[in-house]
């Protein structure tokens, strides 16, 4: 559910939302990390000024997981990709 929303909200955000993609790794049950791959340019429109808006994101995610109730940890990465 966690990286469905953070998919579907960086899409709405990205200048490019075709490129967007977002994969999860369950390291152990209490802990996910969740890669956000985007051009360059839209990774830095997701981390956002002085990091606020990937900071909001990560606030989202509280909100995700409090509806799922469940309380485990969520690491998000944005990594960048080469424009063609």
């Amino acid at each position: 559910m966690v990286e469905n929303f953070i998919e579907t909200f960086a899409k709405i955000i990205a200048n490019q939302p075709d490129e967007i993609r977002v994969q999860r790794h369950d390291i152990d049950e209490s802990f996910s990390e969740i890669v956000l791959y985007a051009r360059r340019e839209d990774a830095g429109k997701l981390i956002g000024k002085e990091g606020k808006m990937i900071s909001a994101i990560k606030t989202l995610i509280s909100g995700c997981k409090a509806k799922e109730n469940r309380s485990f940890r969520v690491m998000v990465k944005i990594i960048e990709e080469e424009n063609d």
